[in-house]
Order: structure tokens, then sequence, then C-alpha cells
């Protein structure tokens, strides 16, 4: 907004290069102005637009008469030596003989002493041309300008190209870098040789990528340059997962409290890499005070608006600002400058007084007498050759490289246009353009296509925005012979490399201003291992965060993991959290001491029901063995044995075949000797009620048949259970999360809970009936007293299952199972001691108490 307004206050009130039509129809200039430049004559020519002069003294306002022309001081050799290079290109192209053959290219450079309304007043002096006075209305021949090569400022560029672009006027700069000059909209007629700082800022993205650089502080000018380069830093850094840890802008009027103010943020921060973006002027007051308030620490990057200034190339400098890395626009070598620098020389042409003004500077004299006698004259004849200033110096063009590329640039887009075939042309009915009647829209038509190779190798076109390919070198500060600064190229940054490396770097030849020489740190938190997540700080950028180890089942298997991932569900993660790894599968097994253990338990009781059965087999036809029927004494011992080995089904790896075996064989066994213990105590009742006068016929009923089928009935109804529930619901094997989230729980699912608690309420139902009828009989006469074993026997196993059902629900994984195989050993161990003890005891020890006279007695 504040353009348009400069620009219509200049062009409405001071009625810039306004002409008037009189009476006698002739357009004739009001005024000039009063500008410093350089002129040649041609064919076509093309306008320049450079700063000789830095700084620009304005007259005091008055209001009563017209204020005087505004001058300018301190000359500027190196924008001299830039604007020869101009010169330079146009002699070169019209001596070439295969370029624009028969048209000779003229020039007229003005000064714009760093000040827009200079700037403006010339752009618009080269638009309006010099002629006093115009009858031809017709606008027949060439314009005033076929095209501008400048402004070097891009606040100054984005002011003139703003009118220019109105008149399609082309505007070739070569040092203008603000990105928001490739706005086509706004800017359609400009085009540039420096690549835009969209394209500086990816340069210095990949310089901080390449170093590890996340956390930069970031200072830059106040004005266009600056802000937008800033804005377009800060959008970039993060894509790249860097952070700004400070962003200050350099005050315009250089207020040494602000710049101190600015110092002290560089100093508290912890970020030790410090991003400049700024022309000269703005950097040299910082610099004064970082060297005043001895600022060391830090590492600078430059941006191209200062990166190679020899203003800070002092030894004072050198502490500081030694190592510094910057990026420059590409440097180039022009065949024959240096040669044609020397040949300069002075004429007497007004239009050339810029070179009598850089003669007096060059030598220290003056042309014009001014009565002093220690003031020296310029002959025009000094040996130019015996200087040594930024004009003679060669070594390294950037900036007079980028003037002699835009020259040509337009140069190539005028031959392109001169061969044009008529009928084949790009214009509307497919015609060309006619020299003697150029328009400025048909230059920019063909600039947009030029395409040509320097002799110096490098490739010239312009993007669809008129940008130039994004090509730097990287440059180091290092310390020369004398302990001044000198500036070494130690890489390129090239988007357009076939390679496809955008970043070249020679990191043997950098120098690093630091104790360990080696490239500092800069990031607000040390990258997050693998096994840790980041967890951010509230308030601060990302860039700042804690490393938090991820939660168990979880790993991250990154740097800088921003989350953790969990494990699939048979997974777990390692102690290190970067690796998912099996679950551990736990089961009881053979192997571990608590399996041995019951594996010994579960064999020793076969091998005690193995001897049992041996002794009562041997004494089978004793009183003891022989009582209340031997034949179920052997059925019960050969169901304790089944009890005893049911338990290994209960060990090892879970398969299907166990799973359904060990509840079934389980079931089966017990129910298979409850029911001979019931049978048992039934008998002891019969005997006992057989022995009275009324009871005669009790054992007629209940003999040895009877006997047998109950047993076998009773034990049929467990095994049509078992097979109701295998076949509707059978148990299989299962992998349970549930219990340890770390470990895989192998056990067999019992399928249906109601067919599993059918087959132990049926088994705790004979028991219940087992232990009622033997506690009822535990009063008969001692000759009958096995029901007191029977009792014993009964009270222990009832015992034994009842704490199995709270201890079953409460146990996790394999001890649920090491509690039910407990349990199966609790009861069939007491039912084997309870009952079949005393009868061994009486057998083996007391051999005298196992005859029928015995027995009898004890009734007497």
């Amino acid at each position: 907004m504040w353009i348009t307004l400069h620009i219509c206050i200049y062009l409405t009130f001071n009625f810039i290069s306004a002409a008037s039509v009189t009476n006698t129809g002739i357009c004739k200039l009001q005024g000039h102005f009063k500008l410093n430049g350089m002129y040649q004559d041609g064919d076509l020519i093309i306008g320049g637009l450079f700063a000789f002069h830095l700084i620009t003294v304005f007259p005091e306002l008055s209001f009563i008469k017209e204020p005087e022309q505004p001058h300018c001081q301190r000359f500027y050799m190196a924008a001299f030596q830039q604007a020869q290079a101009m010169v330079f290109a146009i002699n070169e192209i019209n001596e070439n003989p295969n370029l624009l053959p028969n048209i000779t290219l003229g020039y007229h450079l003005y000064d714009n002493c760093i000040k827009l309304g200079v700037a403006f007043r010339a752009a618009t002096s080269l638009l309006s041309g010099t002629e006093e006075t115009l009858s031809n209305f017709n606008c027949t021949g060439p314009p005033p300008v076929i095209g501008i090569v400048g402004d070097p400022s891009s606040t100054h560029c984005i002011a003139i190209s703003s009118v220019l672009g109105l008149f399609r006027i082309p505007m070739v700069s070569y040092y203008a870098s603000c990105s928001c000059l490739s706005d086509r909209k706004k800017h359609p007629s400009f085009f540039r040789t420096i690549p835009s700082d969209a394209f500086q800022v990816r340069a210095m993205i990949q310089i901080l990528r390449h170093f590890g650089w996340t956390w930069v502080g970031l200072l830059y000018s106040d004005d266009d340059y600056g802000i937008n380069a800033a804005q377009s830093f800060h959008q970039n850094v993060k894509l790249f997962g860097g952070c700004v840890g400070f962003s200050e802008i350099l005050p315009r009027d250089n207020n040494p409290r602000d710049i101190q103010r600015i110092l002290k943020v560089i100093q508290t921060s912890t970020a030790k890499v410090v991003v400049v973006f700024s022309t000269v002027a703005y950097v040299v007051p910082l610099m004064d005070e970082v060297a005043l308030q001895n600022v060391t620490g830090r590492q600078w990057i430059a941006s191209e608006g200062w990166a190679t200034s020899p203003l800070f190339h002092t030894q004072r400098l050198l502490p500081f600002l030694g190592g510094t890395l910057g990026i420059a626009i590409r440097r180039g070598e022009i065949q024959g400058f240096y040669e044609f620098l020397l040949r300069l020389r002075p004429d007497n042409n007004p239009r050339n007084n810029v070179v009598k003004m850089f003669w007096e500077n060059m030598f220290g004299c003056s042309f014009e007498p001014i009565g002093s006698e220690k003031e020296k004259l310029c002959t025009g004849q000094e040996d130019l050759s015996s200087t040594n200033t930024a004009y003679t110096d060669v070594s390294g063009l950037r900036a007079a490289y980028n003037v002699y590329k835009a020259v040509y640039a337009l140069a190539y887009a005028l031959h392109d246009l001169t061969q044009c075939e008529e009928g084949r042309g790009p214009f509307s009915d497919n015609t060309c353009a006619n020299i003697t009647s150029l328009q400025p829209w048909q230059v920019v038509h063909y600039l947009q296509k030029v395409n040509f190779t320097t002799g110096f190798g490098d490739h010239v076109s312009f993007d669809k925005n008129g940008d130039a390919l994004a090509i730097y070198d990287v440059m180091n500060w290092q310390p020369s012979a004398d302990g001044s600064i000198i500036v070494r190229t130690v890489g390129v940054v090239d988007e357009g490399a076939a390679t496809g490396k955008v970043l070249t770097l020679d990191e043997d030849a950098l120098y690093w201003n630091f104790e360990t020489r080696k490239p500092p740190r800069s990031v607000c938190s040390e990258s997050c291992p693998p096994g840790t997540r980041q967890a951010r700080r509230k308030g601060l950028p990302v860039c700042c965060f804690d490393c938090l180890p991820c939660a168990d089942g979880e790993i991250s298997n990154t740097t800088d993991a921003n989350e953790c991932i969990e494990c699939p569900d048979e997974f777990w993660s390692n102690s290190d959290k970067n690796l998912c790894i099996p679950k551990e599968v736990e089961y009881l097994s053979f192997e571990e001491p608590l399996g041995i253990s019951l594996t010994t338990a579960s064999l020793l009781g076969t091998c005690l029901c193995s001897v049992v059965v041996v002794i009562f087999a041997h004494h089978r036809n004793t009183p003891v063995v022989r009582a209340n029927n031997s034949e179920l004494s052997f059925l019960l011992l050969l169901s304790l044995k089944l009890c005893f080995l049911c338990v290994l089904l209960f060990i090892g790896r879970p398969q299907l075949w166990t799973c359904q075996l060990r509840h079934a064989v389980f079931g089966i066994s017990f129910v298979l000797c409850v029911s001979s213990i019931l049978v048992k105590t039934m008998v002891v009742i019969a005997v006992f009620k057989s022995s009275r006068p009324e009871g005669n016929a009790a054992m007629k009923w209940f003999g040895a048949a009877q006997q047998r089928i109950t047993v076998l009935t009773l034990t049929a109804l467990q095994v049509v259970i078992c097979a109701v529930w295998l076949t509707t619901a059978s148990p299989t094997p299962h992998k349970n999360s549930l219990y340890m989230s770390s470990k895989i729980v192998y056990e067999c699912t019992i399928g249906s809970v109601a067919g599993f608690s059918i087959l132990l309420g049926y088994i705790g139902l004979l028991a219940a009936v087992s232990f009622l009828l033997a506690f009822l009989a535990r009063n008969l006469p001692d000759s009958f007293n096995e029901a007191k074993f029977i009792t014993f026997s009964m009270l222990i196993f009832c015992a034994v299952w009842i704490a199995f059902v709270p201890a079953y629900v409460s146990s996790p994984g394999k001890y649920a199972v090491a509690v039910e195989i407990f349990a199966i050993l609790a009861s069939s161990f007491g039912l084997l001691v309870a009952i079949f003890a005393p009868k061994c005891y009486i057998i083996i020890l007391h051999p005298e108490r196992n005859t029928k006279k015995a027995i009898m007695g004890r009734t007497n």
C-alpha cells in the first residue's frame, strides 16, 4: 500500500517525466532530474540502475522556492565494477557477429544512491527518454529503452516493477532476491539472474539439516528483503523438524538499546547457531556490539546480503566471526574483463559524469580546480593497474557476473525475436515482432523462453516466475596469514544438480571457531533414543521435549519417535523397549521344579497303590483283606491309581487330546473311587444289619453282583456326563494374555462351565452321601469299624475340594493347574492312607491280628 502511495506522490505532485501537449501539438518534457549516469548510443538502448553512491543528501525544504536536487556521496567501487560489467557485456555483444548482427546495443545507466526516491526518478527518466520534445504520436520506432538491468534493491524493484509491469517493460535485476518478486500477477515483466530468497532459505535449511542444527536463532533486517526471508525461513524450518529459538528484527535506525537487547537475547538463548538475513548496513552495528561485549561461542550463518562483504574481514572481528558459514551468489569468471577495467578512461561527455566521479575517488584528484593548491588535478591518464580496490578485484565476481548474465539474457531474447519467420510467429495471426516498431511486451515473451550457456559454463534460463536457476556457493570465514578474515568457497547448493545431491560440502576445508574444532551442537533437547518417545514441554517449541520410556508392551525403533507402537497380541517389548519379541509362553511343564515335584508325587502315589495291590494280592485270603468285599478294595485301588496317573495329563504343553482327556479321566476316576467307597460303606451297614435277627435278608439283596452293578451304574452316569460335555463344548487349548500382559498362559479352556460344574457336582454329591453314611455308621461294633476310616477319608476328601474352589479361582495361569493337581493328589493320598494304611499296618506289622478269631474276638 505504501509503495502505491509513494508512486502516486511522485507521479502526481512532482510530475516526474510528465509531458504536456502544447497548442502546437508537441509533447515537451517539463523538467530534468539531476542524475549521475553513463551513456552510449545504439540502435536499441538497455537501461541500468546501479548503486554508485551509498549516501543520499536531500536539501532542506523551505516551501518558498523550488527545492534543489538531492546529491549523492560516498562512492561505491564495487557497484561501479558491476556497471562496467554491463558495459563490457554490451561491447562484447556488439562485436559478436553471431549475436544480434546488424544491430548495435547502447546503454543508459543511472545511479540510485540506495534511495527509493532517487531510484524511481532514474527509472522514470529511462522510460520517458531524454528528448526535449516529441512530435511523433504514432509511436513508431523502438521505445527509449527495451529493458532495464537492475535495480539491486528488492524494495526498489517492488516499486519500480509495479509501474514497469503496467507497460510490460522487462526488468532484469541482478541482486534483488525478495521472494515476493516472484508474484507474476504483481510483477508480470520482472526477471532476475539471482536466485529468489525462497531458494536461499532452502539453501540455509540444507546446511542446518546437514549439521543437525534444529535449534537456531533468527535475526533479520527491517526491510522487504529481511522480512520476506524471515517469513519463508519460519515456514521452511518447521518442515525439516527445526525450531526457531528466538526471532529478532534488526532496527532500522541502529538504535544502540535495541541492539544491546538483541545481544542479551542471543547470550541467554541455548541456541548456538544464529541465522542472519540482512544487508550489510544492518549487520555492521550489530557486529560492533558483538565485539564490544565479547560474545563468542556462536555459529553465525550469513545470508548472501553480507556473506562476502569485506567490511567484516578484520582482525578485530576474527575471534567472533571466524568460522561463519554464508550463502553467496554464484561466483563467475568473465574472460577479458580485468583488462577491460584497466582500459577505462574518463571523457568530457556530461552523460558519463559517473566515470569522472569514479576517477576522482580512485586517485584522490579533481578534474575541476577549486582554488586550493593542495588539490591534485586529474589528468585522465592515471594508471589503474597500480590500484588495489574492489573495482579491480575480479577474483570473486558475483554481482558483476549476474549483471553480465542479465545483459546477455536481454540480448539473446532480442536475437530470438529477430530470428522469427513471418507466418510462424508467436503472436496473433502467427505474426512476428518488427524491430523498427518493437514493443516491450514482445521482448518479455522471448525473455521468458531464453536459454543459453555463458562462457564460464553456467546455464541461464528463467522459470515461470522469472527466477533464475537456484545455485549458491557456500562460504566459510577463515583466518588469513595476517590475522584477518578470508572468505573461502567450501561447497555448492544446487537444486538442479544432475546427481540429485543438493548440498555438496568439502568438510575437510571447513574452519570451526570452537575449541573442539568441530561443528557445535545446537539442539533444544537431545534426540530421544529408540525405546523412548518425545513429550513436548509446555509452552516451548516442538524441538523442546523430554524423553519418556515406552510403556510395557510398546516400543519405538526410531530416534525421536513421537509415539510408541503397541506390540501385536502375541509379542511383547524387550527390556530396551526397541523391539517386539514373542511373548513367553507359560504352562506347567515337566522340566520346571513345580512340574517335577507334582510328577514325582503322582508317580509316588501310583507306586504306593501298586504296592498296596501287591500286599493285598499276596494276603488275599486273610480275614483283613477278605473283610468287606476284597473285590471292592481292588477296584478302589485301581481307581486311586487312575486318579494319581490323570495328574500327568495336566502337566506339559496343552494339546487338544490332553485337554479333552484330563477332566474326563479325572471325573471318571474319582467317581469310580467315590462310588467304590460309597458301596463299601453300604456293605458295612448291610453286614451290621444282617448280624441281627430282623436283618437276615439285608445281604441277600446287596450281594457282590449288586455291588458291582451299583459301582458301574454310578460310574456310567459320569461317563455319560463327560461324553455329552466333550461332544457339545469340548475343552480346547487357549493362549490367554489376560493374566499377565507380558506372557501367554497356555491353558485348556473348560469349554462349558455347566458341563464342568455338573462333573464336579456329581463327584461332590457322591462324596457327601458317602461321608453321611460313613458318619452314621461310625459307632458300629469294632469288628466292623472300617466305617470310621471311611468317615475320616471322606472328611479329608471334602475338605480338600472345598478349599480347592477359592484357591483355583484366585490362582493365575499355570498355578491354577497346579492347585487342581494338588487337590487331586491330596484327596487321593488322603483316601489311600485313611482307608488302606490301617489294614497294611495289621497285615505287615501285626500279622497275629490278621485272624478271624482276633477280629471276632473284639466283639466279646
